[in-house]
């Protein structure tokens, strides 16, 4: 699969975009200074690269430290749009029936080089912000679930954080995913 590297915004624009971010929400990365991010991925053209796909897909990347890790996570309010009706890897995409989808979640994780969340990502993300209150995102599905053809989502109702489980060849408009950078 070819990277699809079209509306991907200027390294500039997009260090604009993500300081602006990074400033209005000092909640998200109270201990981290921009400066510090902004050097460590100043001449890192393939971070800057995964950031702007991470940025025109809608997920509204930001930093935080997320289990003792410095990463940019994926904050928009809902699934990003335009990472939705996926099925969850390429063994589920190839091997669906009917209607199989264009890609899937790990499949443009990998493209990109940006890592699906796990279910502790999800859980520490939602203690930072409510996400997903409307949609779903997929998660990195245990290998045990995964041989059995499931995989895991998670999203927020009730004020609670759910994670479910679906047939990893599911896909549905409101199934996204949400994705980070590790920076260190």
């Amino acid at each position: 699969m070819e990277k699809i590297i079209d509306n991907l915004i200027s390294k500039d624009d997009l260090f604009k975009t993500l300081e602006n971010r990074f400033n209005k929400n000092i909640y998200r990365h109270p201990n981290i200074k921009w400066d510090e991010i902004a050097s460590l991925l100043e001449n890192d053209s393939e971070k800057i690269s995964s950031l702007s796909y991470l940025e025109t897909s809608g997920g509204e990347p930001d930093v935080t430290e997320i289990n003792n890790q410095i990463a940019f996570i994926d904050f928009c309010k809902e699934s990003p749009k335009k990472r939705r009706s996926l099925c969850y890897d390429k063994s589920a995409r190839v091997n669906r029936k009917k209607f199989p989808p264009v890609s899937s979640a790990c499949e443009i994780c990998k493209q990109w080089q940006v890592d699906l969340l796990t279910e502790d990502d999800y859980l520490s993300l939602q203690e930072i912000q409510a996400i997903d209150l409307k949609t779903s995102s997929w998660l990195l599905t245990p290998d045990k679930i995964r041989q059995l053809g499931g995989a895991i989502f998670g999203d927020r109702r009730y004020d609670t954080t759910f994670i479910y489980h679906n047939g990893a060849d599911s896909y549905y408009a409101s199934r996204g995913f949400r994705a980070k950078l590790i920076l260190k």
